[in-house]
């Protein structure tokens, strides 16, 4: 499964590294939200949390949705600039329909209302569509999608006065620990972009990202095949503390593309009994199993949801989820009348970090 970019022609100075405040403060919400995704920054996202006033963790609950399973697309910036309010002051200038659409892929757990659809602003049935995808995703998303469709502009505001109250409460001290570790890997890129071109700069960035033999192509890992170009627009890769061991990639039609790649070391991942180790992997051989693990790393999802997002029969990807649960890899929650199944990722992150990372990016 790979996400592959075209740069056919592409200008060397159009590739581009370079470290975005906007970027690293989504990382670090991300963290706040899926703390089991980053174990060893488990004790700073519990410190943030017990530090923050309670009207602000509620607005963080509320629109977590933008950063929890993915990343909403404007929160990762093609351009970025060298403060937090500039940023914001590019992402005011989007207009609603873009920013309610790019909104709307993270909170209703589908990338499919991007592709040549109408906007649910303006059209009856995409509205409805995105509702029925919010519902199925729980009360909380439900609600964001509605207050978004409903008065864009007023949440649009929200969302930015949150992300301020951010800088204030946590980022800012954050961003100024992490400053040094990007401009050195930053250093780092570019001199290998300028003395040994983008080949070599792109395997510094990951294994995960490749370039093409005929070197027309930047070959990234992730859950499904897509495909965008950077011909006329160019590539911008920013380099990310907080986000490990997340490979984010924007690609979305209308959006430069952007990947946002770790840069701090991985902890030594815990030993596990034999025969449990064997249990897992033997339930992990399958790609169609794989393919899953990699869906519900993004959040909870049904049967159903699972078996729309990768075209198979809800039996089979039934069949598939029970060898998983007997593995110890998920856990299932019945929430009326839809049963959700969780990644466990305390067990996976047990298997080894290289694992890991290849289910999270």
């Amino acid at each position: 499964m790979t996400l592959r970019i075209d740069i056919s022609g592409l200008l060397s100075e159009r590739l581009r590294f370079a470290a975005s405040p906007l970027a690293e403060l989504t990382a670090m919400l991300h963290v706040l939200a899926e703390p089991g995704h980053h174990p060893q920054l488990a004790g700073w996202a519990a410190e943030v949390w017990a530090g923050l006033r309670p009207e602000l963790a509620e607005r963080l609950r509320e629109a977590e949705f933008l950063w929890r399973s993915s990343q909403a697309d404007f929160l990762i910036p093609a351009r970025p600039r060298p403060t937090l309010a500039e940023e914001l002051d590019d992402v005011d200038r989007i207009d609603d329909a873009t920013y309610v659409t790019a909104a709307l892929v993270t909170t209703c757990g589908s990338n499919r209302i991007h592709f040549g659809a109408p906007s649910p602003l303006t059209d009856a049935t995409a509205r409805e569509r995105a509702l029925d995808l919010a519902q199925a995703r729980g009360a909380l998303q439900e609600a964001f999608a509605e207050r978004l469709l409903a008065d864009p502009s007023a949440v649009r505001a929200r969302v930015r006065h949150t992300l301020e109250q951010c800088a204030e409460a946590f980022f800012d001290s954050a961003w100024a620990g992490v400053a040094v570790q990007l401009a050195t890997d930053l250093r780092l890129k570019n001199g290998l972009l300028q003395r040994q071109g983008i080949g070599a700069a792109l395997a510094s960035v990951s294994g995960a990202v490749t370039l093409a033999p005929d070197g027309d192509c930047i070959i990234v890992d992730k859950l499904q095949d897509k495909a965008t170009a950077a011909r006329d627009s160019g590539v911008t890769f920013i380099p990310s503390v907080f986000g490990r061991p997340h490979l984010v990639a924007v690609h979305a039609p209308g959006w430069q593309p952007v990947v946002q790649y770790p840069v701090a070391e991985p902890g030594p991942s815990e030993p596990v009994p034999l025969e449990t180790v064997t249990l897992r992997l033997e339930a992990l051989a399958h790609p169609v199993r794989l393919r899953l693990l990699r869906t519900l790393a993004r959040g909870p999802h049904t049967t159903g949801e699972l078996a729309h997002a990768w075209e198979l029969s809800p039996p089979e990807v039934s069949r598939h989820l029970a060898v998983l649960r007997r593995a110890g890899l998920l856990t299932a929650r019945r929430d009326g009348r839809y049963v959700r199944y969780t990644l466990n990722l305390p067990d996976l992150t047990a298997l080894g970090t290289d694992l890991l990372a290849a289910v999270l990016r």
